[in-house]
């Protein structure tokens, strides 16, 4: 029984880390995908990009401003289209019809929408344009990974509970004389019942520290496997398992003090059971 509490806290809290670095690595990505997300803004005609693009600057969230003149967009533009004669292109037209555009980027992809209304509702901009479907999936896709991890964390917690709370109700009907003895002699419930819950504190910390090893271990195992054949996707895994340092302190605290908390619920439930019969 004591096996298998702590295999059980040990694989729980396994999981709940590799869910954690997976959310963390999908936010990263998110927000990588952000900061490079180009949003086109389009002025009205006559207006000059150079006049904006300094109050654009100053707006929250932004990170980089490129000002991009209708005569060197109509060049591009030909260019793209293989004519090799711009005056020409521009005389059937009766001048160039394009306008001007600043190219915005956000620090991040969640402040995208928000950036796009503020550089829409301003003064002399036309249109603004960017890939708002791919980061409302990568949102989908965090979103739905988190209520994954969240299920499954849920349910391997209630087991990890109930096999604590049975694993120390049977070592407290073992030592039922024991017990009895020491409530004799005046012990008090405090004293008699305290190495049931450190025993149960203890299967949570042999819990934490195997997890952890796991991980470590998944993690050198996946970048061996890089450093050899360089697969796309095990590259991606390696460079979302690879931690910063702050997340390198949050994750092995998060795995203790959850392994600590259901160690002690359990415990506590069991000796409430104890204590009742």
């Amino acid at each position: 029984m004591n096996w298998a509490a702590v295999s059980t806290m040990t694989v729980l809290l396994f999981l709940f880390g590799v869910s954690l670095q997976a959310s963390w690595q999908t936010e990263g990505l998110l927000n990588q995908f952000g900061s490079q997300l180009v949003i086109s803004t389009y002025l009205d005609s006559g207006v000059d990009a150079s006049s904006l693009s300094a109050q654009v600057r100053r707006l929250p969230g932004v990170v980089e401003v490129e000002s991009v003149t209708k005569e060197q967009a109509w060049a591009q533009l030909t260019e793209d289209l293989g004519l090799s004669d711009v005056s020409n292109a521009s005389s059937e037209l009766r001048g160039n019809p394009l306008v001007d555009e600043l190219k915005v980027k956000a620090r991040d992809a969640q402040q995208v929408p928000q950036l796009a209304m503020t550089l829409k509702a301003m003064n002399g901009v036309n249109d603004v344009l960017y890939v708002s479907e791919v980061i409302q999936q990568l949102r989908e896709l965090n979103e739905g990974l988190r209520w994954v991890s969240l299920t499954v964390v849920g349910l391997l917690t209630m087991t990890a509970v109930a096999v604590v709370t049975t694993t120390i109700r049977l070592i407290a009907i073992a030592r039922r004389q024991e017990i009895e003895v020491m409530q004799l002699v005046g012990a008090t419930r405090s004293w008699i019942y305290l190495p049931f819950l450190l025993q149960g504190t203890i299967f949570g910390l042999v819990g934490a520290g195997g997890s952890w090893g796991l991980l470590l271990v998944v993690q050198q195992g996946l970048q061996s496997l890089s450093t050899s054949q360089q697969p796309a996707f095990i590259t991606f895994l390696v460079n979302g398992l690879q931690l910063s340092p702050q997340q390198l302190f949050l994750l092995p605290m998060a795995l203790l003090g959850l392994g600590i908390g259901i160690g002690l619920i359990g415990s506590l439930l069991a000796v409430k059971k104890v204590a009742a019969q």
